[in-house]
């Protein structure tokens, strides 16, 4: 690699640090915020209640505000990896899909759902669309973008763990999906657990950043 190029990969790593900064600290606020509401709502079950109930009723503007942060700290992830690897046609593909979760996260904060079991109206309509959309665009953004960055040495190390956990995430949605409708089962922890597996491949990606930043660039 030329030293022109190593300057120039170098120059996009420190750009992209402060991204992966706010992406890191944003996925912690993110579960803290979650944590927190499950002591605000002690009425709302963490396995059977969606984790958009929680934007209905006391302390709605909790949840808004945690839809808001998943989307900021998703589109500050993309815009950090995108900054740290060529960007092939498969990566730019994923990292797309990855933006259209990220949007959708952010949309849900205006559109509150309705309670499962109770009838669907329109807010809770377009929320259920939006969830759909986000949850399919970010599995198969994950993956896409997994595989993209293999034609990149300088992600290869944290490859595997990124290929596992977008796979991880499909199975939890496949799994997530079969569980819907179905009264008995525990699809509000299924979500979470899905959603847990999707936050892991952004704290992935963000770690990643910040130590390619730490080394020495490749002369």
């Amino acid at each position: 690699m030329t030293s022109a190029v190593a300057e120039r990969q170098q120059e996009g790593v420190l750009k992209a640090e402060p991204l992966a900064w706010f992406a890191l600290v944003g996925i912690v606020v993110y579960v803290l915020i979650d944590v927190l509401l499950k002591f605000l709502r002690p009425d709302y079950s963490l396995l059977y209640n969606a984790e958009s109930d929680y934007g209905r009723g006391p302390w709605f503007w909790v949840m808004d505000i945690n839809f808001l942060l998943r989307c900021a700290l998703s589109l500050a992830a993309i815009a950090a990896v995108a900054r740290t690897t060529r960007l092939n046609g498969a990566v730019r593909t994923g990292l797309t899909f990855l933006a259209i979760w990220a949007i959708s996260s952010g949309l849900l904060a205006f559109f509150a759902d309705d309670i499962e079991g109770t009838p669907q109206r329109g807010s809770g309509i377009v929320h259920l669309i939006l969830a759909f959309i986000a949850f399919v665009c970010v599995t198969v953004g994950t993956i896409v973008a997994s595989v993209g960055l293999r034609g990149d040495e300088t992600w290869r190390p944290v490859m595997p763990a990124l290929l596992t956990v977008s796979i991880l995430g499909a199975v939890a949605l496949l799994v997530l999906g079969h569980a819907t409708g179905h009264k008995h089962a525990p699809g509000g922890l299924y979500e979470r657990i899905f959603l847990a597996v999707e936050l892991l491949w952004f704290l992935l990606a963000a770690i990643h950043v910040l130590r390619k930043g730490q080394a020495p660039p490749v002369s």
